[in-house]
């Protein structure tokens, strides 16, 4: 079914991370990428390369991922999306398929992103999201977990926050908001920034989460982004509390 001529696909993806090795395609290992250009290949008839917002880390999951591929189809784009849809597993969604500028580039053209680490906070076990929540064991004072990520909005050099050590790029990145909310038996620790370093995230929310529970005086935050040392940070927090909320155009 191809047209003989080649057009760019912008699409919106959902997926449950857990039992993927992350976004980037790896040899004999499941990951979302993968999956992703192993349906297109097939409707294509040769290979498509999916291109992604970002690299979500194995176990991380996405509300709105946004990604870009070149086919050549007669096909609509609705035709296309639930053509991916039959054939992807039920852990992978595509909300949205539709055609874009030939330019589009979903990870060049993205000016910011949002992430939300959700963790539970209840008193009994949160069977049913347990997948996407991470079960804290003590009560986090929240006032102090603002405090401290005050400290960490801005334009700064993250490396103390990024677990890649042979790092050779820039580890300087803006954030420009941090927000701390609770909600019923549920709290939401939500990073906007312009782009984020292997496992920040991660990272930015297990030392907040020490200064939750009294471990760490939030004005300690100031002096470990400014030390650039991986570890004097606090743990990395799991990866299944991690959700990709959407990417910014």
């Amino acid at each position: 079914m191809n047209s003989g001529k080649t057009i760019n696909y912008k699409m919106e993806i959902s997926y449950d991370g857990t039992r993927y090795y992350g976004w980037e395609r790896q040899p004999d290992r499941d990951t979302i990428q993968g999956k992703l250009e192993s349906v297109l290949t097939v409707l294509n008839g040769s290979f498509v390369e999916v291109t992604g917002a970002g690299r979500t880390d194995a176990g991380v999951h996405a509300r709105k991922m946004t990604a870009n591929a070149r086919l050549e189809t007669n096909l609509s784009p609705d035709e296309i999306k639930a053509y991916m849809n039959r054939y992807l597993p039920d852990d992978i969604s595509i909300n949205r398929l539709v055609i874009a500028s030939d330019r589009f580039h979903a990870r060049y053209n993205a000016v910011g992103k949002l992430y939300t680490y959700t963790c539970y906070i209840g008193d009994e076990k949160p069977v049913f999201d347990r997948k996407f929540v991470t079960v804290l064991d003590f009560k986090p004072d929240i006032e102090a977990m603002r405090q401290a990520a005050v400290f960490l909005v801005g334009t700064h050099d993250y490396k103390a926050f990024c677990s890649n050590p042979k790092m050779k790029k820039s580890t300087v990145r803006y954030v420009d908001q941090i927000e701390i909310l609770t909600k019923k038996d549920r709290l939401y620790l939500n990073f906007h920034g312009t782009g984020f370093l292997q496992n920040m995230v991660r990272i930015m929310t297990g030392t907040l989460l020490e200064v939750g529970a009294g471990n760490m005086e939030p004005g300690r935050v100031r002096e470990i982004l400014e030390g650039l040392d991986r570890r004097e940070a606090g743990p990395t927090a799991p990866a299944k509390g991690l959700c990709l909320m959407k990417v910014d155009y």
